[in-house]
């Protein structure tokens, strides 16, 4: 079996084929059988109490399994507000956290994972997001799966390798979209006038959208050279100590604000802003949604609460 950081890791259709597992077609169809018996259940909490031990008197959710079971991601992917939060808290634990998810974790995130992918596919929405998370998460199950017997994921390899079978299949799926060009009607964006077009693309925040709205026609892609626009995009998501340390001058001693924003893009994370996040109550240890009540509410109006990063949600059951 190829090594995760070997080039061969990515031949999908050869990859399959490396596994050295015998796996005749009538044991596995009744591994699938036996798996899919199970009606998936999800829970419906918009609020889980957390802590960080149990006792004999209660049992908390301290740990990141039994948050993402109990919590309803289920229904958050369907509020368009919270799901990229979700989408990103996936991508996380595809990196390096699913091996510390239980069995039933490991297969709601599946199914979770199955829904979004789905909804992507009826909305036409958010196609380049899911495509990279598909592809982080089958280059961890590339890794993932050599280690079955070290009891990091659980479960039959069978049932493992049909999952990264269908990862194939969606990121197929999402590979054939075509987005229907809807019928004009009216005015467009090339109709507008190139004060206010420059004012809609000072609203994008990822400069691969900006290149590909610059494919458009010419007159759009002269619109998206404009050096503000790039300025602003490296401003909004890198630090000021960061861009001095990738300055980079044209011959005419111009700052070359786009070929920046890609560099720093290589070298930093981007900002991550989220329309809702998961909050934890510092007062009495609720993890919760941020327009969802919880107990302590009505003694403590104000509340004690922050705003919880898909990284922060990760980091916090990791002690």
């Amino acid at each position: 079996f190829c090594k995760v950081n070997e080039p061969e890791c990515f031949n999908k259709e050869n990859l399959l084929l490396s596994l050295s597992y015998d796996m005749s077609a009538k044991k596995r169809k009744k591994d699938l059988m036996n798996n899919n018996s199970k009606v998936p259940y999800f829970h419906r909490e918009k609020w889980i109490y957390v802590h960080k031990g149990s006792t004999k008197e209660r049992h908390g959710y301290c740990t990141l399994g039994e948050a993402f079971n109990r919590l309803d991601f289920s229904s958050a992917i369907k509020d368009t507000r919270r799901f990229n939060y979700v989408v990103r808290l996936l991508e996380l634990i595809a990196k390096s956290q699913l091996p510390s998810l239980s069995g039933v974790a490991q297969k709601n995130y599946m199914n979770i994972l199955e829904r979004v992918v789905q909804k992507v596919l009826d909305d036409q929405l958010n196609v380049r997001p899911i495509k990279e998370l598909l592809q982080t998460l089958y280059v961890s199950l590339c890794g993932l799966v050599q280690d079955m017997g070290k009891s990091v994921l659980v479960g039959n390899i069978n049932i493992w390798v049909h999952r990264m079978e269908n990862i194939l299949q969606w990121q197929q799926q999402l590979d054939n979209i075509q987005i229907n060009r809807p019928t004009s009607t009216g005015m467009t964006l090339t109709d507008l006038p190139a004060g206010l077009q420059l004012n809609i693309m000072q609203r994008l925040t990822d400069g691969r959208d900006l290149v590909s709205l610059g494919q458009v026609c010419p007159e759009l892609g002269t619109l998206t050279e404009d050096r503000l626009l790039w300025k602003k995009l490296c401003h909004y998501h890198f630090t000021d100590r960061q861009i001095r340390k990738r300055l980079m001058v044209s011959e005419k001693g111009h700052l070359e604000w786009k070929k920046m924003y890609f560099k720093l893009s290589r070298c930093y994370p981007h900002r991550e802003q989220y329309s809702d996040t998961l909050h934890l109550c510092t007062h009495c240890h609720i993890l919760f949604w941020k327009d969802t009540n919880h107990p302590c509410t009505a003694n403590n109006p104000e509340g004690c609460t922050t705003s919880l990063s898909p990284q922060d949600f990760i980091n916090l059951f990791n002690f």
